[in-house]
C-alpha cells in the first residue's frame, strides 16, 4: 500500500479528483487477465483491493502485486506493448484510467504532467531497485519496506505521506459513490 501513497503524495488534490472522475472503478474476478504480454492495453490501473500475478513468457511468475500498485504504467510511458501478463489472483477492485484520456490531460495540464511523471519515475525506480535486489546485486530499501523511512523522516516526506493517505481515502470514497463497472 505504501507505493500508492508515494504516488498520490506527488499529485495534488485536483489531480486525484481528476483520476477519480475520469477513471472507472472495476470489479475484476479471480483469473481475469488485466494486461496481456505483447498485446496493446488501453488502460493504466491502480490496484485498490486484491492481488495480481505478473508473468513473463518463458520465465513464469516474476512478481505478485497487492493493493496500491500501478499496472500498465510502463507501456504508457514508452508506448511499447506490455512486457508481461498481469492476472488477478483474487477478486480485485481497480481504478481503470483510459490511456487516451490520461495522455490528453497530461498534454493539457503541465503541472499535472510534471507531478504524474515524477510519481511514475519514483514508482519505476522502486521497481528497478526491487528487481536488482532480487537478482542479488544489493540490498536497498523499497517503498514497501519499513527501512525506506528510517533515514528519510523529514517533515516534507511525512506531510506527503499523510496527504497521500488522505487522498487515497478520498479516491476510494469517490469511487464508492460511483457506479461500479
Amino acid at each position: 500500500m505504501r507505493k500508492v501513497l508515494y504516488i498520490l503524495g506527488q499529485l495534488d488534490d485536483m489531480d486525484v479528483d481528476w483520476l477519480a472522475r475520469q477513471g472507472r472503478k472495476r470489479q475484476i474476478p479471480a483469473g481475469e487477465v488485466l494486461v496481456r504480454e505483447g498485446m496493446p492495453c488501453s488502460s493504466v490501473f491502480i490496484l485498490l483491493e486484491g492481488g495480481v500475478e505478473v508473468t513473463i513468457q518463458g520465465l513464469g511468475c516474476v512478481a505478485n502485486l497487492a493493493s496500491g500498485e500501478m499496472i500498465g504504467e510502463l507501456s504508457f510511458v514508452d508506448s511499447a506493448p506490455p512486457s508481461a501478463t498481469v492476472t488477478a489472483q483474487t477478486a480485485c477492485v481497480v481504478l481503470d484510467v483510459d490511456k487516451t484520456l490520461l495522455a490528453a490531460q497530461l498534454a493539457r495540464d503541465d503541472g499535472f504532467a510534471r507531478r504524474f511523471y515524477q510519481a511514475i519515475a519514483m514508482f519505476l525506480a522502486d521497481r528497478l531497485r526491487g528487481t536488482v535486489r532480487r537478482m542479488g546485486y544489493g540490498a536497498g530499501a523499497s517503498l514497501d519496506s519499513a527501512d525506506v523511512l528510517t533515514d528519510e523522516l523529514d517533515e516534507k516526506l511525512l506531510d506527503a505521506v499523510s496527504l497521500a493517505g488522505d487522498r487515497f481515502d478520498r479516491l476510494v470514497r469517490t469511487l464508492a459513490t460511483a457506479r461500479a463497472h
